[in-house]
């Protein structure tokens, strides 16, 4: 390309009056194409047809508009998960499947931004904006898993909010990490990332004791006998409930 082409795009760049902007969305198109780490600062000035020292007017260098890019994000993402949370209703749990399905939806449909966020290797504590950002989406978990915390069974020890939003976090990213993005490698899966998010949330409550049947019991139904020989097979003692974390002998 000349020098008098590259001259003409850059000029272009400045006089629409949104280089900023340009240069965000150019980088963003290369995440989603190449990763956070596949593109160079010299990439995005290309890409937004400006010259390869115009991104200096905004940003100090790539990681600062990786940082920009990773901050959008997590805006975004906090405020998708703050209407999915919807304070708790119309309960706790309820609410809280409804976070799961926001949070694998958006590794879902923005993956750039996701990438941004999660897999650039950017230092969060190195930008205030960033970290504080971060937290706001993270604190959404949080207080759901606070909410949570307050469902364990009277005389159950309750575990800490934190450790309880840490794990939950975790199961979510891994799901999302996993199958939500359109990873070439994935496993194919019998049931789809929500339901597989669902069912590892609700046997990690149900582990920790927490009620987590919605459903109101039916009033003239009773369970079934069990047969003496059935209970020691599978380690139910007869006529109750299983032993260990999924319930308590009666």
């Amino acid at each position: 390309m000349s020098w008098r082409k590259e001259t003409r795009r850059a000029e272009r760049g400045y006089h629409h009056g949104n280089l900023k902007e340009a240069l965000l969305q150019a980088a963003l198109g290369l995440i989603a194409e190449k990763g956070a780490a596949g593109f160079t600062f010299a990439d995005a000035a290309r890409m937004a047809g400006v010259s390869a020292a115009a991104p200096y007017r905004h940003f100090r260098d790539r990681d600062e508009l990786l940082s920009s890019i990773a901050q959008r994000g997590f805006e975004q993402f906090e405020a998708r998960l703050t209407a999915a949370w919807d304070d708790g209703r119309p309960d706790t749990v309820t609410a809280f499947e409804r976070v799961g399905r926001a949070y694998l939806a958006f590794a879902r449909e923005e993956p750039a931004f996701y990438n941004a966020m999660f897999e650039s290797g950017l230092p969060v504590d190195a930008n205030p904006a960033l970290q504080a950002a971060s937290e706001r989406a993270f604190n959404i978990i949080r207080a759901a898993a606070e909410r949570l915390a307050a469902l364990a069974p009277p005389g159950a020890p309750r575990p800490p909010a934190m450790m309880m939003a840490l794990h939950i976090w975790s199961m979510a990213h891994g799901v999302a990490s996993l199958f939500s993005r359109g990873d070439a490698a994935r496993r194919k899966l019998p049931m789809s990332p929500d339901e597989l998010l669902e069912a590892e949330v609700l046997i990690y409550l149900r582990g920790l004791g927490f009620p987590t049947d919605r459903r109101p019991p039916a009033k003239s139904a009773e369970p079934p006998p069990v047969p003496p020989e059935a209970s020691s097979a599978s380690g139910v003692p007869p006529g109750g409930a299983p032993a260990g974390p999924w319930g308590k002998p009666k």
